[in-house]
């Protein structure tokens, strides 16, 4: 076949192109075999030998079952079937998730109390408090095992009793710290509905000094029956009852959360039933004798339903248990944990050998290239 016209001219082809070829770069590796295995084992040498140079770190390790939900037992679960829907109020506590008890003990107040109590600021040579802080959170491993339940916490330190130390001190401080948070609940709801009883109790006595002075009228029972006026004091309380509930829970939970919207549904249907009883009793137009009576029927009922609360509150306050039940204690570690001495010595041997593969590869590949 004919050469074209500028190759018939000039009477040259073009240059060949370069190739790279695998067995190419493979002999060129062979080649410098004893290069890349007395260089790796030169670097992982050097790499050993600064191991000896870093501060050696030792490990401990306590485990813990955190507080578990539904304390108090059978006795308290009784008291709450007895309370009906009203249990939600007085019920125990549920204790929080293991995430949440591994937020506490990451919390700036837990490291705050461990800075003081083992001078970690000093230890660390941090000038402000907020350095200390990070030192500690990046020598310290909180986590939560789903599977089995328990927390485990893991702190490094140069000073095998001071990392076993550190390590139960955390305990010792969410120890200390949802104590004081429960107790400090149970107290609240207790007095709460301590205030409560006695302020019922005074509208009772109220209420039964105006019935007694309000006269009896035969007619006016005709007209409002026991069993309406009983049924009035039986809504009026659990609307009462209901209020107290919704407040609680708005105070905790979101406005759209579905158990103040059930609450709120229940609530406007306890006032329109109110609200079309009392319609009725006006239309009968009964005597005084009657809405006094009713009134006394209602503090009577909202007494009942307030003391079986209290009794609720002070169970819950009494059967209060938050004990941390510690698996395995942290004790001081009889080995090191870092550094890892053959770790390091291998990843620099393996990493000196990969860059000088890369460099004698890159060098034929240069020294191949054509010239242009």
């Amino acid at each position: 076949m004919t050469q074209s016209l500028p190759e018939a001219m000039t009477g040259s082809t073009p240059p060949p192109q370069a190739e790279i070829s695998l067995i190419d770069i493979t002999r060129k590796l062979a080649r410098h075999w004893l290069r890349l295995i007395f260089g790796s084992f030169a670097a992982g040498a050097i790499g050993l030998c600064a191991t000896y140079l870093m501060t050696p770190q030792f490990t401990a390790r306590t485990s813990f079952l955190p507080p578990q939900a539904g304390n108090g037992g059978a006795l308290s679960a009784a008291l709450n079937a007895s309370l009906g829907s009203l249990a939600g109020l007085s019920g125990a506590t549920t204790k929080g998730s293991g995430d949440m008890y591994v937020s506490l003990l990451q919390s700036r107040t837990v490291a705050d109390k461990l800075i003081d109590k083992f001078k970690l600021q000093e230890l660390y040579k941090t000038k402000h408090r907020f350095e200390a802080r990070e030192v500690l959170r990046s020598v310290s491993r909180i986590s939560f095992n789903k599977k089995d339940g328990l927390i485990a916490v893991e702190v490094d330190d140069s000073d095998p009793n001071r990392a076993a130390e550190l390590a139960n001190e955390y305990v010792n401080e969410l120890r200390t710290m949802t104590a004081a948070m429960s107790l400090t609940e149970a107290q609240r709801k207790r007095s709460f509905f301590e205030q409560q009883l006695q302020r019922t109790r005074s509208n009772l006595t109220t209420a039964q000094k105006a019935l007694q002075g309000s006269g009896f009228n035969q007619s006016a029972l005709r007209a409002e029956p026991k069993a309406a006026a009983d049924e009035y004091a039986r809504l009026k309380a659990e609307l009462t009852a209901t209020e107290v509930r919704l407040n609680s829970a708005r105070s905790v939970l979101a406005d759209k959360s579905p158990e103040v919207t059930r609450l709120s549904v229940t609530l406007a249907s306890l006032r329109s039933q109110l609200q079309a009883l009392e319609q009725k009793s006006d239309a009968e137009q009964g005597s005084d004798y009657v809405s006094k009576y009713r009134e006394y029927k209602y503090q009577e009922a909202l007494l009942d339903q307030i003391a079986r609360q209290f009794e609720a509150a002070r169970l819950e306050e009494s059967l209060e248990d938050n004990s941390i039940q510690i698996v395995d204690r942290a004790l001081a570690p009889e080995w090191k944990s870092k550094p890892k001495r053959a770790s390091i010595a291998l990843a620099a041997s393996l990493i000196a050998c990969l860059l000088m593969a890369v460099h004698i590869v890159s060098r034929h590949l240069w020294r191949s290239a054509p010239l242009h």
